[in-house]
């Protein structure tokens, strides 16, 4: 029987590259060996070794393709044996009373109702990993956050200046800003009475007129 590696990354076999590269992410920072107690080491080493194989087969397309189709071959498989069991018992007890065609149409209805309860707990179990890995990351970004917020506040308090480097985002929000207010003035000054305010301003006040009148 093959290893589930989308059971070892705690994964949906539907799941997208990104989920299987964050689940790979968090699982391995978790079972890292450097991380855990001196007794507890070495089941780290193998955990992490099944996580890292699990990982480097799903992340490859090539090799996820192969591995799904053993999967699918396993499982078809599996239902085939079960389905002879199932085939055997029943035409050995039933077949005098049931038809042949009723025997099948009963199989087929089982089968059905398997698959639906197994896709219906996937999707479960898939819904649940998908809400453990957001929390998790939430809690990693809260964690790294305090840690730069402490890192920084140590920094001010040891009295060094700390200056944010603005992005092109900043920039063009302060450009927008600027472009604003000198709309909104141009617009202001379009209504004559601010004009005269801001005439009679100019006049009583020297120290406009000396700035203006150079």
């Amino acid at each position: 029987m093959n290893k589930n590696y989308y059971d070892i990354l705690q994964v949906n076999k539907n799941a997208s590259p990104e989920i299987i590269e964050k689940a790979y992410k968090i699982l391995a920072k978790k079972y890292h060996p450097d991380l855990q107690p001196e007794d507890q080491k070495k089941q780290a080493e193998e955990i992490l070794k099944e996580i890292n194989e699990a990982y480097e087969v799903l992340s490859t397309p090539e090799k996820k393709k192969d591995y799904d189709d053993s999967l699918l071959e396993e499982e078809t498989q599996k239902h085939s044996e079960s389905n002879s069991y199932y085939n055997h018992e029943n035409t050995s007890t039933n077949f005098n009373s049931i038809p042949i065609h009723e025997l099948k149409y009963r199989q087929q209805q089982e089968l059905l109702r398997q698959q639906k309860l197994q896709q219906e707990q996937q999707y479960q179990q898939q819904l649940q990993r998908e809400k453990e890995l957001a929390y998790q990351e939430q809690l990693q970004q809260a964690r790294e956050k305090a840690y730069y917020d402490a890192y920084i506040q140590d920094l001010k308090n040891l009295g060094y200046k700390i200056r944010y480097k603005k992005s092109l985002k900043d920039y063009i929000k302060d450009f927008t800003a600027i472009i604003l207010t000198i709309f909104i003035l141009f617009l202001l000054w379009q209504i004559p009475s601010v004009q005269n305010f801001f005439i009679h301003l100019l006049k009583d006040n020297e120290i406009l007129q000396k700035f203006f009148t150079r």
